[in-house]
């Protein structure tokens, strides 16, 4: 009986309050994520990134998105590369790419509002595979959503799991 009891405490032995395995931002805390500065020719790309990072930290759920109050951690970034690389070329035109990696490069900085401590300085570069039909540009605007995406899921993971 008393291996028994002594087996099912040890088992709550790794249990601790806190961030988890050192993560950056601490769950339960509030973040506020500020409009990311575009400095590329793109139109929409820093509210595309900004919307995506507040949708991501909300459905994440580890932290609360601050809306009302500022946050507990603020997340600031500035977007300053934007581009395409052409990845493989129609069979019969050997100049006309068929498809292309749309990606971009944005710079985050994340501080504690209470001591101004920065607590992470990051370049994020997120990317997505485009395949070009009939409209470069549509194709491209299609894809700046699911870039905006995964930009949101890299930042939310940094915060989360960081342990820099």
């Amino acid at each position: 009986m008393l291996c028994l009891v002594a087996a099912a405490l040890t088992g709550c032995a790794g249990y601790h309050v806190g961030p988890i395995h050192g993560a950056l931002v601490a769950p339960g805390k509030s973040v506020e994520i500020l409009p990311f500065n575009n400095q590329t020719l793109q139109p929409r790309l820093g509210d595309a990134l900004t919307k995506a990072a507040r949708e991501r930290i909300q459905a994440e759920g580890s932290f609360h998105l601050a809306t009302r109050d500022p946050g507990d951690v603020v997340v600031s970034g500035t977007i300053r590369f934007y581009g395409r690389e052409s990845l493989n070329f129609l069979s019969t035109d050997a100049v006309t790419a068929e498809n292309y990696r749309v990606g971009l490069l944005a710079h985050v900085v994340v501080r504690d509002r209470a001591s101004g401590k920065l607590l992470l300085e990051r370049d994020l570069k997120p990317h997505t595979l485009v395949h070009v039909g009939t409209d470069l540009a549509s194709a491209e605007r299609q894809s700046l959503p699911l870039i905006a995406e995964d930009f949101a899921r890299d930042l939310v993971s940094l915060l989360s799991e960081s342990a820099w």
